[in-house]
């Protein structure tokens, strides 16, 4: 068991569908956290069904932060992440409870662990003449030069992901030095130092499980008004599917079914698609992480039930010595609710 003064944190991560939510919400009825959504698609508003979002009733008993707080107009950066989840996290921390972070977007969960450098602010004027550039002579011209003068930038942007090849050279422009370089200077304002920290990830055995479940919560999706929720998306005048926002699995299908470019079938199928091939990234991300606590979801074609995974979890939490000492409870089967 470890011993440590540092103040205790709990980090949840896996692949989309693999049931965080469920177990966050389970162990904040028997732990005193602080939930934060560390989820890119659910900082926005009316991005609800399509993002899994908790709803109303669930979020008003077990408050998330960092959900909603952004237009799906607007932009969000990791570095807006991680400011925003180290506050959260003091005045958890300043409360009493314990900061408990929840979700799949894996970039938010890493750079917070380890910093980030400081990247120079925008510049409107470079970034209006890359903007004009683009439209004269097409984006895949700016990737290849960004692949020349920062190939190991450039070889983890997909050539359409208009934004991140703007920033790159926007970078390039106004320091003369590569984005890949500014990131490889650490500037030691990560938090692995500074709590004590439980993380933890959700792992299927049987990824077909997995995506059989992701299958089926888009199909509810649909069920449950997913179609109409990007419908009013794509009325509205500020909304292109470039955003960030729009580029979200399941809502960049639809919005191409609303352009008119592929029929509803096509875009359900492309949707789960994109889905599961999200969560392949997410699991990618975990392979090799540090200081990691595994833990399955299924077993022998079943899905372990969620007060389960929760036991499991409060079991980490005791050998990681932030369940009971340094709480000041103790956890006994006996008075866990029912």
């Amino acid at each position: 068991m470890k011993s440590t003064d540092q103040p205790p944190a709990i980090f949840i991560m896996g692949p989309t569908a693999s049931g965080k939510t469920d177990l966050a919400i389970a162990l904040a009825e028997q732990f005193p956290v602080g939930i934060i959504s560390v989820d890119s698609a659910q900082i926005f508003r009316e991005l609800d069904i399509g993002s899994a979002k908790p709803d109303i009733e669930t979020l008003a008993k077990y408050p998330h932060k960092l959900i909603n707080i952004r237009e799906p107009s607007e932009a969000y950066s990791v570095g807006e992440f991680i400011r925003d989840a180290k506050e959260e996290m003091v005045s958890i921390t300043n409360a009493g409870r314990v900061p408990l972070l929840v979700g799949g977007t894996m970039l938010y969960f890493k750079k917070l662990l380890e910093g980030m450098a400081e990247l120079p602010p925008a510049d409107a004027e470079i970034r209006k003449s890359i903007l004009k550039r683009a439209d004269d002579e097409g984006w895949p011209v700016l990737f290849d030069e960004l692949r020349r003068h920062d190939p190991q930038t450039a070889s983890k942007i997909h050539p359409n992901h208009s934004q991140r090849i703007q920033r790159a050279l926007e970078v390039l422009y106004i320091t003369g030095e590569t984005l890949s370089d500014q990131q490889s200077k650490s500037q030691g304002n990560g938090i692995v130092h500074e709590y004590n920290i439980a993380q933890i990830a959700l792992i299927p055995q049987d990824r077909r499980l997995l995506h059989s479940r992701i299958e089926e919560r888009f199909h509810q999706m649909i069920i449950d008004g997913f179609v109409d929720e990007v419908q009013l998306l794509h009325f509205k005048d500020d909304l292109t599917e470039d955003l960030p926002a729009m580029r979200s699995a399941g809502y960049r299908q639809l919005w191409q079914y609303f352009d008119g470019d592929i029929c509803l079938e096509e875009a359900i199928n492309k949707g789960i698609f994109a889905t599961r091939q999200l969560a392949k990234r997410q699991l990618t991300w975990l392979r090799g992480w540090s200081d990691l606590n595994e833990i399955y979801i299924d077993h022998k074609n079943k899905f372990i039930d969620t007060q389960n995974l929760c036991d499991q979890v409060l079991k980490i939490l005791e050998y990681s010595s932030i369940l009971p000492t340094q709480v000041g409870i103790s956890y006994l089967s006996s008075e866990r609710n029912p």
